[in-house]
């Protein structure tokens, strides 16, 4: 035992001593690990106030995933919030499903519904809109880091992104998506997902994107020592980095084309022995190479399949992270023995349904989304209050980058002009990393340098802030956007309008406290269409405005 290391990473609730016992303390959880020379195990602990009063209510579960969410935090004693209001689902949906607000013509349709069923109908309405897509293809494209570089052409990242598209918009099921991508061969105009080697040419560098994209893991420690807090050796990282060592490249007849091809030849050495490694999978066996198979397309098979579950448990918890603004497991892209799942259950069920409808992406967002557990309120209960991990209530969460600038545009009916995209494209429709703009830099928008998911910065600045308030995009776009004469062209009187701004800017109507607090402003004798710009200007510049809730 005095060989061994022990850790935890909460020592508030369990702390451990260097011989291995552990001593409970404030309430939470914490996951205590052990580690001997490769060898790592660990142990959850959950730690609860002794004499605790708890009486269970138990709502009634909509899917699997109430069932899980529930039976977790029954063993820790936590009441779930209740469920949002329509206005807040109507607003939340539509913001996580196509980066948008709804209309005020949505708003007034799905708010005079009586049919039970509206929140699961408006669902699937939106998973078949074209923004849907939109979202989702920009989600991709930061993960594969699609950008210009000195090897990747404009030319080539188009192509690559409009792969993308025909992927995402035909719902391609992912694992065969993903077995094209990694095996891909040919032209990196003609067979857009060559670009996969293009944008990263060092094999090392591919095993490790190649482990973080697609199965969460991040393996770069285990490139010169074994892993200190996961279970990769040195052997496993340059075995899995072997299988791209017969990647091939030459130039096409247009010097701006790259043809990737498998050279069937060449290999890694492990720098310790000076052997030359052997193909494995990552956490798997040896690659089956009979006949000379491409190393690639092997992988391919293994890695997208049900003999791999890393990869369904990466991207399923990739996609909740997104709906509920925390992963199962997180950093989502950190997936490690010493950084467990709050939730293995629930994470297992998810990617076991996930791999049995075929790796259908818009069957399991659709059940995150009809479930209670997204469909909470953000507000929280005594019970609940302190909770981060285990989804007893919605997450308040800042709106992307993209999007931010997409709504902004979106209710100042205004239009934006990207580099390479025709004037009123979208911000999610930005296909080069490398296009961007000082709103998107601002809020975070990602460079795609790298495979990490910490690259996307959703964390509140003074800078964004300031940007709002004093800076030309929201003041300008209120001018230009003509939002308030068309208003005013219908005949409305200031506090109807008032009224049709808080339904376009925070999708609900404003309470009789804001009514009266915004009355002064159009009294007898003051400039209404001064007042009417600076509630436009409050609304946008507004915490409820900014943020997902």
């Amino acid at each position: 035992t005095h060989l061994a290391l022990f850790l935890t990473n909460n020592e508030n609730s369990a702390a451990i001593s260097p011989s291995g016992v552990v001593t409970a303390g404030a309430r939470g959880e914490a996951f205590v690990m052990a580690r001997f020379s490769t060898f790592t195990v660990g142990s959850q602990y959950i730690v609860l106030p002794k004499g605790l009063q708890y009486q269970e209510t138990a709502p009634e579960p909509v899917n699997y995933i109430d069932e899980f969410v529930a039976s977790k935090l029954k063993k820790l004693r936590i009441h779930p919030s209740g469920l949002c209001s329509d206005e807040e689902f109507l607003r939340r949906i539509s913001i996580d499903l196509i980066g948008l607000l709804p209309s005020r013509e949505e708003f007034a349709t799905f708010m005079a519904d009586t049919d039970p069923k509206k929140r699961e109908k408006k669902i699937d309405e939106l998973l078949g809109r074209k923004e849907f897509t939109e979202m989702w293809v920009s989600k991709w494209a930061e993960w594969l880091m699609i950008r210009t570089t000195q090897q990747v052409s404009t030319k080539s990242v188009v192509l690559y992104y409009q792969w993308l598209v025909e992927q995402i918009s035909n719902n391609v099921p992912l694992d065969k998506m993903v077995q094209d991508l990694l095996s891909a061969s040919g032209g990196t105009f003609k067979v857009a997902q060559t670009n996969y080697y293009q944008i990263e040419q060092d094999r090392l560098k591919i095993a490790e994107n190649t482990a973080q994209i697609f199965m969460g893991m991040r393996i770069q420690c285990a490139q010169c020592h074994n892993h200190p807090f996961d279970r990769w050796t040195q052997d496993d990282y340059y075995n899995f980095a072997a299988l791209f060592a017969q990647v091939g490249r030459k130039t096409s007849e247009d010097t701006r084309e790259q043809i990737i091809f498998n050279a069937g030849g060449g290999e890694v050495q492990h720098p310790v022995t000076g052997a030359n490694a052997v193909p494995h999978f990552l956490g798997g066996g040896k690659a089956d190479l009979t006949g000379g198979l491409d190393r690639r397309v092997a992988l391919g098979k293994w890695l997208a399949s049900p003999a791999n579950p890393y990869f369904a448990q990466n991207f399923t918890n990739r996609i909740w992270q997104h709906f509920m603004g925390v992963g199962i497991v997180e950093p989502v892209d950190d997936v490690r023995v010493s950084n467990p799942a709050s939730n293995p259950e629930l994470l297992m069920e998810l990617s076991k349904r996930f791999t049995e409808s075929n790796y259908n992406f818009k069957s399991l967002v659709r059940d995150i989304c009809v479930s209670k557990a997204y469909q909470r309120s953000t507000l929280r209960n005594d019970s609940n209050g302190s909770d981060e991990l285990n989804f007893a209530h919605q997450t308040i969460r800042r709106i992307k980058a993209e999007s931010m600038l997409d709504i902004i545009s979106q209710v100042t009916t205004t239009k934006e002009k990207f580099a390479g995209l025709p004037l009123g494209s979208r911000a999610v429709q930005i296909a080069n990393g490398q296009t961007s703009t000082y709103f998107l830099t601002t809020f975070g928008r990602a460079t795609r340098e790298t495979a990490c998911s910490c690259e996307v910065k959703m964390e509140p600045t003074l800078s964004q802030a300031l940007h709002l308030m004093n800076g030309d995009v929201v003041n300008n776009k209120i001018q230009q956007g003509g939002v308030l004469k068309a208003l005013q062209d219908q005949k409305l009187e200031p506090p109807q309008i008032v009224e049709q701004l808080y339904i376009t800017c925070l999708t609900r109507k404003p309470t009789e406290q804001e009514v009266a607090a915004l009355a002064p402003l159009f009294a007898e004798g003051t400039d209404k269409n001064r007042g009417l710009e600076d509630v436009f200007w409050a609304l946008m510049n507004s915490r409820e405005f900014l943020f997902n809730h």
